[in-house]
């Protein structure tokens, strides 16, 4: 998606350690209007899909995935990262390693809003190793719903995640894949 991408190379900072820095648009700033343009960009990939429900995790994934739900029709589950007083009842639950963060989040979501009649578009903004979307998969399939597909802001094509998952058989539209990106000059180049 050339918007994605054109708003990464000019609003984006390329880190050491392979971090690129998009809070200003899409992961603390969000930007709507972007956020509307991708969202009909997946309407568009996932049409022939019957889905029925958005699926995401916290925090980052929560404004990109509810504009998606927005543009779709449908209600946005996201996995949460801590217990709390409200939370009752069953739920799902699976441990999470985040790259971002380097530690392991223990996720859940209740089992009274992902079920066996769900299908199920999982949406989040990074993609690196697959770790959190792997865990969102394993909360679907324990809920006995089916996973239409993952729509990713932006892949880390330099990183096994998405590779991996669509090996695995999975429908992983990602709206820009990094290739490379040197923190000395900044560059950013796109998989193609």
């Amino acid at each position: 998606m050339e918007l994605l991408e054109e708003r990464i190379r000019r609003d984006g900072v390329v880190k050491p350690g392979g971090v690129l820095k998009v809070d200003s648009f899409l992961n603390h700033q969000m930007d709507i209007a972007l956020f509307t343009a991708m969202a009909e960009e997946w309407k568009r990939l996932f049409a022939a899909k019957p889905i029925n429900k958005i699926l995401t995790i916290e925090a980052s994934g929560i404004g990109i995935a509810a504009v998606v739900g927005h543009v779709l029709g449908v209600p946005v589950v996201f996995a949460k990262k801590t217990q709390s007083i409200n939370l009752d009842g069953t739920m799902y639950s699976t441990r999470i390693q985040s790259f971002t963060h380097n530690r392991v989040y223990d996720v859940i979501v209740s089992t009274r809003f992902l079920g066996a009649d769900d299908h199920v578009l999982i949406v989040d903004d990074f993609l690196a190793n697959g770790c959190a979307l792997r865990g969102l998969i394993e909360i679907c399939e324990s809920a006995g719903a089916t996973v239409e597909g993952i729509g990713i802001a932006i892949e880390k094509g330099f990183q096994p995640g998405g590779d991996d998952l669509r090996d695995a058989g999975y429908d992983v539209q990602s709206l820009a894949i990094v290739e490379t990106m040197d923190p000395a000059t900044g560059a950013i180049e796109f998989r193609r």
